[in-house]
């Protein structure tokens, strides 16, 4: 008797769906760049969390409708194959995809990694190579949460889930008892100028807020473990930046109400003070009370960690299950059912970047790395895709159409520019380097662009 082959299994709900995609966009993400906001635009700070609420909003109607089509692991890996060929220039721009992501998605962890032991900083002093070592042993930490099997981690989500609320709801009403709640809303426009809303300094405002709402889009790639993808998968993103941008702009509003964006803004340009959430609460109830926050945000930075180590670890395993990308990262836990090859490198890499880079750098080469060949290759895409195949069988047709394929990319062009020449240099590596190594594993397979392929845009 033959044992059956372990494959993924469709568990997750709307709710459960909705819980992984919060927890990974709010993680330590608003807690580091609120104060690098206001320190970059003063007074207008809010109109960058505005935008990145916008520009979040009109993406996810991208993902929407590709997500509800295709509903499979790996997410954009299998919307790029479809809108461009999975015979043809298809299978270049998802592997492109799947090489950047075994680049990005670490810094992504890294990311949170290196925001808690920022915060952790607050409760004990660290020295330089000490916080790098509790980085790195946050994401051994997170690993082990995620070797098991799918059902137990969406009931580890909703957990996580439970400790992101009540540290947003602190925060949040402690502003509004404090009784300034709405001064920063009085002083939205002081100094305001149209033309600091087009600038360089407010697009690299951007590039840090919409860092803290990405993740939106993390249930597109667990797209083959969602029940009733076509309306849950939708939903739940929607669910998620609406949800996500309230509470950002009351966090906001509430800090700015105690500690004015003056002061903060005096810290960041002398490097002073990465703990400002922290000192909110002080000053509002003590030391005490501000060390429980702490701990409450560093639990926050853990469930996101965990949401993005468990959405991308299922984008190298579908390109290697689709015989597109290294074999190795096709293989699944023989008892618990997921993929843990692609786990653990991904942890390895976000280990290593922990210790090398700093979080400035890491949060524009996130976005960076994603921009040109996810975000506004899915967007065009999606053109393609209903060009090639029309409207009427998809689950979820985004409203307006063209509009919001046209603004999400000059959106993201703009974003790209605003990470700096450094930043878009590395970029440029990356995607040389992944092309090569496609044309060289093309050539072997006798892939196109080496054999015709049939479904050529």
């Amino acid at each position: 008797m033959t044992t059956a082959a372990p494959k993924l299994q469709r568990s997750l709900g709307l709710f459960q769906s909705t819980v992984l995609n919060m927890i990974d966009m709010v993680g330590i993400g608003p807690f580091v760049t609120l104060p690098i906001v206001m320190g970059l635009l003063g007074g207008m700070f809010l109109y960058a969390w505005i935008a990145g609420a916008i520009l979040s909003l009109i993406d996810a109607m991208i993902w929407s409708e590709l997500g509800a089509a295709y509903p499979l692991a790996g997410g954009s890996y299998n919307f790029l194959k479809e809108a461009y060929g999975k015979k043809g220039p298809g299978r270049m721009m998802s592997f492109l995809y799947v090489w950047q992501t075994v680049i990005q998605a670490p810094l992504v962890a890294a990311s949170a990694a290196i925001g808690f032991s920022q915060y952790l900083g607050y409760l004990v002093h660290l020295n330089k190579w000490q916080a790098k070592a509790v980085s790195a042993a946050v994401i051994i930490f997170i690993t082990f949460l995620l070797y098991r099997k799918i059902d137990s981690i969406g009931k580890i989500g909703v957990l996580l889930w439970t400790g992101v609320l009540l540290t947003l709801g602190w925060i949040i009403i402690g502003g509004i008892a404090n009784g300034n709640f709405m001064e920063p809303l009085k002083n939205i426009n002081t100094d305001f100028s149209w033309g600091q809303l087009i600038s360089f300094v407010f697009g690299q405002a951007c590039v840090k807020t919409i860092y803290s709402y990405l993740g939106y889009y993390n249930v597109c790639h667990l797209g083959g473990e969602i029940k009733n993808p076509g309306k849950n998968i939708p939903a739940s993103m929607f669910i998620s930046v609406i949800g996500i941008a309230i509470l950002y702009l009351a966090m906001n509003i509430s800090v700015a109400s105690v500690i004015p964006w003056q002061e903060i803004k005096h810290w960041q340009d002398n490097g002073q003070n990465n703990f400002v959430v922290s000192t909110f609460i002080e000053r509002l109830y003590g030391g005490s009370a501000a060390n429980i926050a702490t701990l409450m945000i560093l639990w926050v930075a853990l469930a996101s960690l965990f949401a993005v180590m468990l959405g991308y670890s299922r984008v190298p395993y579908a390109a290697a299950v689709d015989g597109a990308f290294f074999k190795l990262f096709g293989k699944l836990h023989p008892t618990k059912n997921f993929p843990y090859v692609s786990l653990l490198v991904l942890a390895g890499f976000a280990l290593v970047f922990s210790l090398l880079f700093r979080m400035k750098h890491i949060i524009d080469g996130i976005l960076a790395m994603r921009i040109m060949v996810q975000f506004i290759g899915q967007a065009i895409g999606v053109t393609l895709l209903r060009k090639r195949n029309g409207t009427l069988h998809l689950p979820y047709k985004m409203p307006l159409y063209p509009l919001p394929v046209l603004l999400a990319i000059s959106m993201w062009l703009f974003i790209f520019y605003a990470t700096g020449i450094t930043i878009i240099l590395s970029f440029l590596l990356v995607l040389t380097s992944g092309l090569i190594m496609y044309f060289i594993l093309a050539r072997m397979q006798k892939q196109w662009p080496f054999k015709n392929g049939d479904e050529i845009i």
